[in-house]
């Protein structure tokens, strides 16, 4: 779902230094793992036909990993939302946006140890990206200006996901041994299903007839990440300060001028964009389409100086070194 919004397109003074180098010893290895670079550049219309395929399937002996980039590496190792990594190994954000599908991809092959489950990979992969991107960080608190996501005050209108996802039995059959895949049905006139490997359902991408809207449908979301979410169409941070936990159904409408407006503050140059104005889209007297879907949703954003977390790359290798 990360990735999703990606396309659609993401905590107090003090520092916690970490080294990848120093903490490299402690942490869990895969036995083996091959990372070589994807050939072909991620194409929306394969990832639709079937012919290009995204995601980890992880069993009881190995990990195969197929197109991803550093974002999803580092959001399996340390859970960390791509609008809270930054440093000067770091290519930004905005330019991310811009180009989700433009990051370098890797297939990764690896072989968990004897002794070793599933709960451990997290663990394994930031081994692997400390051994083989050279990895060096460290997090650090900003107090900084943000839009917190709370409960409105007649309460939360939102429905409760069931605690697993049944089986869903339009998504493709993965009988293969490669990852299981982010599949995509529909055309983006009629509207898109995205079905991600794992267990957060769909999301459905809906614009109206007259195109004057694009509604969001997720079948699975964390208040967490539907924060991180709003983040393209707020133009500010967004912490979840809800205290509502587990996942939950999300439906929330954007207007076609703050898709566009959202595009112009990533860099993307739209013909026909309007101008962002100067405190339309950070304005929490609900002068935007996102403002009014979240109050729909009985929450919302409101304007704090909040401390917020990030994961400050110091060093990052380009490319990996070789197996």
């Amino acid at each position: 779902m990360r990735r999703v919004a990606s396309w659609l397109v993401v905590l107090c003074a003090g520092v916690a230094s970490a080294s990848a180098q120093q903490a490299a010893a402690a942490r869990k290895s895969f036995e083996v793992a091959s990372v070589k670079a994807a050939v072909e550049p991620i194409d929306p219309v394969k990832l639709v036909s079937g012919q290009q395929r995204i995601g980890m399937k992880v069993d009881a002996g190995r990990v195969d990993i197929e197109n991803w980039s550093i974002v999803e590496l580092l959001n399996a190792a340390y859970k960390v939302s791509p609008t809270r990594i930054t440093g000067p190994a770091w290519p930004g954000l905005a330019s991310i946006m811009a180009n989700p599908l433009g990051l370098a991809r890797y297939n990764i092959h690896a072989t968990i140890p004897a002794g070793a489950t599933k709960d451990d990979v997290p663990e394994m992969i930031a081994s692997l990206l400390a051994d083989r991107w050279k990895l060096e960080y460290h997090t650090e608190k900003r107090e900084e200006q943000a839009l917190a996501l709370v409960v409105g005050k007649d309460g939360p209108k939102l429905e409760k996901s069931p605690d697993e996802a049944p089986p869903d039995p339009a998504a493709p059959v993965n009988n293969t041994n490669r990852p299981d895949a982010i599949s995509v049905s529909g055309t983006p006139q009629q509207g898109l299903t995205i079905r991600g490997a794992g267990n957060n359902g769909a999301l459905k991408i809906k614009p109206s007839a007259d195109f004057s809207t694009i509604t969001l449908e997720a079948e699975r979301f964390t208040m967490q990440q539907l924060a991180d979410s709003l983040l393209q169409f707020v133009g500010k941070p967004v912490v979840d300060a809800t205290g509502l936990t587990g996942n939950y159904k999300v439906s929330f409408e954007i207007s076609r001028e703050d898709m566009l407006a959202m595009a112009q503050r990533v860099g993307v140059n739209v013909p026909g964009a309007p101008q962002a104005p100067a405190g339309g889209a950070s304005d929490p007297s609900g002068g935007t389409s996102a403002y009014r879907s979240v109050e729909k949703m009985g929450l919302k954003l409101e304007n704090r100086k909040v401390p917020i977390e990030y994961f400050v790359i110091d060093k990052l290798e380009k490319t990996p070194t070789e197996d």
